[in-house]
C-alpha cells in the first residue's frame, strides 16, 4: 500500500508565485465587477489594471525568500526580478494609454482589461521558471490572450492579424512542444538546470558522440524557431507588419516590447548551455540570426512609407541588437542587453504613443493614418506635436544624447570588449541605415508643406492623463544619461546573483 505524501506549505514556498497570483486575481475581479454592473466607465477598468499591477511590483520586490518554489518549478532569481520589473513597468505605461479620448470597440468590454492581465501573468510565469512546461504554460497564456485582444479592435484588418499571428503562434507552439520532448529524451529532465548538467558533460556534445549530437541539433532547431517566433527573429519575423498594422497602436507598442523581453530571458537561459559549452556550429546559427535580423529588416524599413510599419520593421531589427548580446555571452552583455531594452522600452512607448493619441476614429478599414503624407508639414499645424514625436524618432536612431544612443553605446562596447569586433561593426553600420529611414518621416513633418490628403487635426485622442505619461517619456528620454549608472549598478548585481 503506498504512503500518502506530506507536503508542507513552507516547502512549497508560495512566495514565488504571490507576484504572478495578483495579476491573475486582478483579471478575474475585474470580470466579477463586469457582472455585476456593465455600465462601468473604461477609465475604472485602466485604473484598476494599474492598481493590480503596482500591487503586483511591490510584492516582487519585496520577496526575499528562496528563489526556487512550487517543486521547483518556479525560479524567481536575478534576471527573473529584473526582467518582471521591466514587464510590468511596460505594461503599467501602455495600459495607460487607455485613458485616451477616444471610447474604441475593444474598450467597451471588461473582457479586453482582463486579458491584458492574463497576458502580463503568462509573461512573468515565463520568465520565472527553467521548466520548460511551466514556459510553455506562460507563452499560451500570453499568446492566447494576445490573439484575442487583436482581434476585438472588431476591423477587418485586425481579424485578419489576429488570425496570421494565432496560426504562427500555433506552429511555434508545436515546434516548441517537440523540441521540449526531444531535449527531455536525451537529458531525461525538462528543468533547463539540470539539462545544461548533462549537455555540459565531457563528450556528450562532440561529434564523437554522432547520435546524440545530430537529435541535440534537431532539437535545438525546433526549440530556436519557437524561440524565433517569439522574439520575431529572421526569418521568422514575417507576422510582424501585418500585426501591427491590424493593432491599435497603444497595443502594437506593448507587443513591440513586453513580450519580447519574456522571450529574451527564455532564450538566455536556454541559448547559455550551448554558448557556454562553445558548441561551433549552434554558436554559428546564432551569429548569423544575429546579424540577419538586425540587416533584413533595416533594409526593408527603408522602402516604408507608413510610420507603424517603418517602426515595426525597426523594432525587429532592435531585436536583433539586443540578441546580439545573447550571442556574445558575457556578464557584460547580458546586462547590456538588459539597459538596452529597458531604454528601448522607454522610446519606443513614446513614438507608439505619440501614433495613438494622433488618431482619429473616422478612416477606411485598410486605410492608414499614418503614411508619412498624412504627416506632411506637421510642424505647420502643431509644431509642439512634430517635435515630440521627432525627438522620438531621433531618439530610436540612437542619436546622442538621447535614451538609446547609451544601450547601444554599451552593446558595442560589450561585443569589442568580448572580441567580437566583425559584429560591433555591424551593429553600428545597421544604426546609419536606422538613422536614414527615422529621418524620412521627420522631413515630411518638417521639410514639407501641407499636402492634400494630409491630417490637418492632431492630437485628437489625447487627454490629460495621456499627455501627461508621454510628458513622463520625453522627460525619461532626455535625462537618460543620469540613468545609466543607477541602472548598470542594479542590473549587474540582479545578473550576478543568477550566476550569469
Amino acid at each position: 500500500m503506498l504512503e500518502p505524501i506530506n507536503i508542507s506549505l513552507d516547502s512549497l514556498n508560495l512566495g514565488t508565485i504571490a507576484p504572478i497570483s495578483i495579476a491573475i486575481i486582478g483579471a478575474l475581479g475585474i470580470l466579477l465587477t463586469d457582472i455585476f454592473n456593465k455600465n462601468k466607465h473604461k477609465s475604472l477598468y485602466v485604473i484598476l489594471v494599474v492598481l493590480f499591477l503596482i500591487f503586483d511590483l511591490f510584492t516582487l520586490l519585496s520577496f526575499n525568500g528562496e528563489p526556487r518554489g512550487l517543486f521547483d518549478l518556479m525560479l524567481v532569481d536575478g534576471i527573473a526580478v529584473l526582467s518582471q520589473c521591466i514587464i510590468i513597468g511596460g505594461s503599467i505605461l501602455f495600459i495607460l494609454l487607455g485613458l485616451s479620448k477616444l471610447r474604441l470597440q475593444e474598450f467597451r468590454y471588461a473582457e479586453y482589461f482582463a486579458l491584458y492581465l492574463f497576458a502580463v501573468a503568462g509573461f512573468q510565469f515565463m520568465v520565472s521558471s527553467d521548466s520548460l512546461i511551466l514556459i510553455f504554460v506562460g507563452l499560451e497564456t500570453s499568446s492566447l490572450a494576445l490573439y484575442t485582444l487583436i482581434a476585438m479592435h472588431n476591423r477587418m484588418v485586425s481579424i485578419e492579424a489576429a488570425v496570421k499571428y494565432f496560426t504562427m503562434g500555433a506552429l511555434a507552439a508545436a515546434f516548441f512542444v517537440f523540441g521540449s520532448m526531444i531535449f527531455y529524451a536525451i537529458t531525461g529532465t525538462v528543468e533547463l538546470a539540470q539539462m545544461a548538467q548533462v549537455l555540459t558533460q565531457d563528450g556528450f556534445l562532440s561529434m564523437e558522440n554522432y547520435s546524440n549530437y545530430i537529435l541535440v541539433l534537431v532539437g535545438f532547431a525546433f526549440m530556436f524557431a519557437a524561440i524565433g517566433f517569439k522574439l520575431s527573429l529572421f526569418p521568422y519575423h514575417v507576422w510582424v507588419p501585418d500585426v501591427y498594422q491590424g493593432s491599435t497602436s497603444a497595443l502594437a507598442g506593448f507587443i513591440s516590447v513586453v513580450p519580447k523581453i519574456a522571450g529574451f530571458v527564455v532564450a538566455l537561459r536556454f541559448f547559455e548551455i550551448f554558448i557556454h559549452a562553445n558548441d561551433i556550429i549552434i554558436q554559428t546559427i546564432l551569429y548569423v540570426t544575429v546579424i540577419l535580423t538586425m540587416t533584413i529588416p533595416n533594409l526593408i524599413a527603408l522602402q516604408q512609407k507608413d510610420i507603424k510599419r517603418m517602426l515595426a520593421y525597426s523594432s525587429i531589427s532592435n531585436t536583433g541588437m539586443a540578441m546580439a548580446a545573447i550571442a556574445i555571452g558575457t556578464q557584460q552583455a547580458t546586462n547590456a542587453l538588459f539597459l538596452y531594452w529597458i531604454l528601448f522600452t522607454i522610446t519606443n512607448f513614446g513614438a507608439f504613443g505619440m501614433l495613438w493619441l494622433n488618431r482619429g476614429k473616422e478612416f477606411k478599414d485598410y486605410e492608414s493614418p499614418y503614411t508619412f503624407v498624412k504627416f506632411s508639414g506637421l510642424a505647420q499645424i502643431s509644431p509642439f506635436s512634430a517635435s515630440i514625436l521627432a525627438l522620438f524618432l531621433f531618439a530610436l536612431s540612437g542619436l546622442p544624447p538621447f535614451a538609446l544612443f547609451w544601450g547601444k553605446m554599451y552593446l558595442i562596447s560589450s561585443a569589442v570588449n568580448s572580441g567580437h569586433i566583425a559584429l560591433a561593426i555591424i551593429m553600428v553600420l545597421n544604426s546609419v541605415i536606422a538613422a536614414y529611414y527615422y529621418l524620412r518621416p521627420i522631413s515630411y513633418m518638417f521639410l514639407r508643406d501641407v499636402e492634400q490628403g494630409a491630417n490637418t487635426e492632431f492630437m485628437q485622442n489625447a487627454t490629460t492623463p495621456t499627455k501627461s505619461i508621454v510628458g513622463f517619456a520625453v522627460f525619461l528620454t532626455i535625462i537618460a544619461v543620469l540613468l545609466i549608472d543607477p541602472l548598470l549598478n542594479i542590473i549587474s548585481t540582479l545578473v550576478s546573483n543568477s550566476g550569469f
